[in-house]
Parts: structure tokens; C-alpha cells; sequence
């Protein structure tokens, strides 16, 4: 199976003539988009950056692009040198899709409207430390699963699409999209905001219900202690 990382760690080495080790800022799930995706990877002193980038970019695109390639610190590390990261997620809100947004949104036709006050509302109990155990795949028995969540919030991005952006100092896997998938479920009714709380402290994966598709996901950016890039 084609992958991101995949491709440019053969295109970079195709290039270079010699092996690469990636290191990638944020993993994603099978038909998960990343905008601000940030990789690095160690070169030769005399290597050229720029002729580099086009290069690359020339192999892999339009499916990737690098959108900027530059010197870092020795110690630098795409994962571990990251202190959060900031993911969207679009649901488009109408009863006809859009075949131009069927790539990027998760279609909801109904209800028309999704309650978004409630929505918003369920978004508090998010903010802060927490186990988040009710909402991520458990890579192993007994894996931490405490994330700090930042910012957790709902935006109209239009008259039928609904942007979810969620910031926290690191996700674990399908965290994500199981929490848009309960914010929804408030959306519909089918639960109310202070379930959001109940689920959380429940820390069991059976409370919450399924994650969202992955295609109205992307990870937006990625932040360092000198900035956001993305």
C-alpha cells in the first residue's frame, strides 16, 4: 500500500543515492489528510535544499508536496521536538452531497439542521487533561492514554459545512474522529452535551460510539516551541 511517508522515503532516496530515516510529526489513519505535516530527516552538509525540494516535489506530486524544506537544529525531531498539534474535521450538513467535497467533508444528511449550539456546548468537558481511554484504540494493554486538549471547538464554514478543530499536546489513535463521532451523536439529539463528561470518565472504548469516517479529517498543523508551521 502506497503511503506518504513511503513515497517520499523512496523519492528522497532516489535523489540522494543513499538510505533515509523519516521521522513524521503525526501519524494518520487510511484516508486521512494532512495540510501541515511536518517530517524530518538527516542530509549531507553539502546538500542543496532547494534543488532538493523541486526535485522531490517532481516525483510525488500532486498527491504530495512539500511545501517547505529547510536546515534544523541538530536535535531537532519532527515527533518528539513537538509541544501540540491542531487537526479540523468538515461535515457537510444538507440533504444533496457534493461531489467536490466528498474527498474532504463526512456527509450528514440528517438532521437539517445538526443542533450546533449543543455541538458547541459538548466541546467544554473536552478541555484539559483527561484519560481519553473512551475514544482511542488501545495499542497495548497498558498504554497512557492522557492527553492535554487545548482548544476544542465548532465553526460554520459556510451555510451546510460544519469545521470541528481540536488542538492538544499529542492524539492517540482515532481519537479524533471518536470524538466527532460523539459531538455528532449530540448534534443528532441522540445524546446531550454532558454525555461528553460521562463518556470521558467512563474510560472504556464501548461508551463512545463509532469514530467518524477518516476523509473529513486534517491534521492542520504541527507546533514547536519557536512557532506553528502548517
Amino acid at each position: 500500500m502506497r503511503t506518504v511517508g513511503g513515497a517520499i522515503t523512496a523519492a528522497l532516496q532516489r535523489v540522494l543515492g543513499y538510505p533515509v530515516e523519516l521521522a513524521i510529526a503525526g501519524r494518520t489513519d487510511k484516508g486521512v489528510h494532512a495540510r501541515g505535516q511536518v517530517i524530518s530527516f538527516d542530509v549531507r552538509d553539502d546538500t542543496d535544499l532547494v534543488a532538493l525540494s523541486r526535485s522531490i516535489n517532481k516525483l510525488v506530486a500532486p498527491e504530495i508536496v512539500l511545501r517547505d524544506l529547510s536546515s534544523a537544529a541538530e536535535d531537532f525531531h519532527a515527533r518528539f521536538s513537538a509541544t501540540a498539534r491542531r487537526y479540523r474535521y468538515r461535515v457537510l450538513n444538507r440533504e444533496t452531497p457534493d461531489p467536490f467535497l466528498a474527498a474532504t467533508t463526512w456527509h450528514v444528511a440528517e438532521p437539517l439542521p445538526l443542533d450546533f449550539r449543543a455541538m458547541q456546548a459538548a466541546c467544554d468537558p473536552l478541555i484539559g487533561s483527561h484519560d481519553f481511554s473512551s475514544f482511542c484504540r488501545r495499542p497495548e494493554p497498558d498504554a497512557e492514554l492522557t492527553r492535554r486538549v487545548i482548544d476544542a471547538r465548532w465553526e460554520r464554514d459556510g451555510d451546510d459545512v460544519l469545521s470541528f478543530w481540536i488542538e492538544a499536546n499529542a492524539f492517540c489513535h482515532q481519537m479524533v474522529r471518536s470524538v466527532v463521532g460523539l459531538l455528532v451523536e449530540v448534534g443528532r439529539g441522540r445524546r446531550t452535551a454532558a454525555d461528553v463528561g460521562v463518556v470521558l470518565r467512563a474510560v472504556d472504548r464501548a461508551a463512545a460510539p463509532s469514530p467518524a469516517p477518516p476523509q473529513g479529517l486534517c491534521l492542520w498543523e504541527v507546533r514547536y516551541s519557536d512557532g506553528p508551521t502548517g
